[in-house]
C-alpha cells in the first residue's frame, strides 16, 4: 500500500513538472516566431466555418465577465510582451496586439496535447483527469484569444479605410465574421 502511495506521488509529480517544462518549452518557442508568421492568420488561427461573433462569445460564454479574471503570461520569458501593455489606439499597436493574439493562441493550441503524454506512467482515470485540466486551462484562453481579434480586426479595418492607408507591413487586414 506504502508501495502504491509513493508511486501515485511520483506520477503526480512528473504530470505537474510535465506541464510546466512543456508550456515553458511550447513559451519558449513560441517567442522566436518571426512576426511575419503572426501577421496573417494561419489555417490554426482563421475564423472557422461556423459563425463565430463577438455576440456569441459575450451572450453564449460570458466571456465579459470572466475576461478581467484571466492571467497574461506573455512576459513570463524574457522578450515576452503582456498584451494589456499594448495599449495604444494607432494602428502599429492595433496590429501588434493581433499578432499577440494568434502567438498566444497558437502556444495554447500546442499546451493542450501534452496530456496524450501523461498516458505514457497513468492509468485511465489519469490520463482522463490531465485531459480535463489541459481543456479547463486551455479552452478559455483560445477563446480569449479570438475574440479579442474579433474585436480588434474591425478596428483595424476601419482605420485602414479611413486613412485611405495600408495597415502596417503592407498586409491586407483580413475581415473577421462579426
Amino acid at each position: 500500500m506504502e508501495r502504491q502511495a509513493g508511486l501515485d506521488a511520483i506520477a503526480a509529480l512528473a504530470c505537474v513538472l510535465g506541464w510546466l517544462v512543456w508550456s515553458v518549452v511550447i513559451g519558449g518557442l513560441a517567442r522566436r516566431l518571426p512576426q511575419a508568421v503572426l501577421a496573417d492568420d494561419s489555417w490554426l488561427t482563421r475564423p472557422r466555418p461556423w459563425p463565430e461573433s463577438r455576440k456569441t462569445y459575450e451572450r453564449w460564454l460570458g466571456i465579459k465577465r470572466w475576461k478581467p479574471l484571466m492571467p497574461d503570461a506573455g512576459d513570463a520569458l524574457p522578450g515576452g510582451v503582456r498584451k494589456n501593455s499594448l495599449v495604444g489606439r494607432d494602428a502599429g499597436t492595433l496590429h501588434r496586439l493581433v499578432e499577440e493574439t494568434r502567438r498566444a493562441e497558437l502556444v495554447h493550441l500546442a499546451i493542450w496535447p501534452f496530456w496524450i503524454v501523461t498516458a505514457l506512467w497513468l492509468p485511465p482515470v489519469g490520463v482522463v483527469i490531465n485531459l480535463s485540466f489541459a481543456t479547463l486551462f486551455n479552452l478559455p484562453c483560445l477563446w480569449l484569444q479570438r475574440y479579442n481579434r474579433l474585436r480588434l480586426l474591425p478596428l483595424l479595418l476601419a482605420m485602414s479605410n479611413r486613412q485611405g492607408e495600408n495597415n502596417p507591413g503592407d498586409q491586407p487586414i483580413q475581415q473577421a465574421s462579426v
